[in-house]
């Protein structure tokens, strides 16, 4: 038996790898050509001192007190050297990757469909050609080359992790150099190139109340997490609050509902800004986010949208005086045209 176990260093790369059972995670590592840090491997200098994000694991007490307190034990953290896990786990490393002898991940894929699914989105899929699965964290991105060009574009999943294919939600740019490429230029079995994954976005265990809050193709990343869940037992309220600019923005409507179905305690809205618009709800995400979904601040909100939009929540909740037990942002703007 082995499991799954996702090593997440502080310059955002990710690496994910196997650890047998009964396999100390920093053997793991190792075996898997990951030189995590690392001294004495027996409990004692604290240098593979990580943080367990999430998972289930056991240390023992072979290590000393100066290596890792009770304290520092009952937050999380982790001497890799001693620890046995017995679930997948995410770990965070503090340490950046290139430390760690890790070279970029690159990827090489076949186009397989390019869909203008609304005025400004566009739905990138891509198939590993044979090369097996992709395994990332719900939530994360990669570096997609242009191709023709060393150019590249940050781009989050919105397929579910470990598939044969991949999928991204690109904005349409008037003129941006990936949108003039894939709306022009673009055809199946184009090899298309990335880089990763990357980020410390991503869907955390569901443990109370979720707040998912997507501006434009900031959905992306939410309907990877979903994706997800309906795999998964989720015993808490998750509810997404999608927002665009204008009617003709909305995309992945259908996709929605699909997953509301098949994931127990899911609801969601969709939010339109534009005054004129058609939609039931009018205005911005935080218009439509009531005291009952903040729950008195014991609730985890993932957020995904452009900066003001993140600036806005922020705001938002400091007035309320809310304080989420977790919120995890992550800030995107559309390239400049080229």
């Amino acid at each position: 038996m082995s499991y799954r176990v996702a090593l997440n260093f502080e310059d955002g790369a990710t690496r994910i790898i196997d650890c047998k059972d009964g396999e100390r995670v920093l053997d793991a590592a190792y075996r898997n050509k990951i030189n995590l840090p690392m001294d004495c491997s027996d409990g004692v200098c604290g240098t593979c001192k990580c943080r367990c994000e999430e998972g289930e694991y056991e240390l023992g007490d072979e290590y000393i007190e100066d290596a890792l307190t009770e304290d520092e034990a009952a937050e999380g953290l982790v001497l890799t050297c001693q620890m046995l896990i017995s679930s997948d786990c995410v770990i965070s490393v503090p340490a950046p990757s290139s430390a760690c002898k890790i070279k970029a991940q690159e990827y090489e894929a076949e186009l397989k469909t390019v869909d203008l699914v609304s005025d400004s989105t566009i739905v990138l899929t891509l198939d590993l050609a044979g090369k097996g699965e992709l395994d990332f964290l719900p939530g994360q991105y990669v570096n997609l080359n242009v191709p023709g060009t060393t150019e590249t574009r940050a781009y989050s999943f919105s397929s579910r992790p470990r598939s044969d294919s991949v999928s991204f939600l690109i904005r349409n740019v008037p003129d941006g150099l990936m949108s003039r490429w894939l709306t022009d230029e673009a055809k199946p079995g184009v090899k298309m190139r990335f880089v990763g994954p990357n980020g410390s976005f991503f869907l955390r265990k569901v443990e109370r109340p979720v707040i998912l809050l997507a501006g434009g193709t900031g959905l992306a990343p939410m309907l990877s997490m979903l994706e997800v869940l309906t795999r998964s037992e989720c015993n808490h309220p998750v509810h997404l609050i999608y927002g665009v600019n204008h009617d003709g923005d909305l995309a992945e409507l259908e996709r929605i509902k699909t997953l509301a179905a098949n994931i127990p305690g899911f609801t969601w809205d969709c939010v339109v800004a534009d005054e004129n618009s058609h939609n039931p709800l009018r205005g911005y995400v935080t218009h439509h986010l009531d005291d009952a979904r903040l729950n008195g601040g014991d609730c985890d909100i993932y957020l995904c949208g452009p900066p003001p939009m993140v600036e806005a929540v922020r705001v938002f909740l400091k007035r309320k005086n809310v304080e989420p037990r977790h919120f995890y942002y992550e800030k995107f703007a559309a390239s400049e045209a080229v």
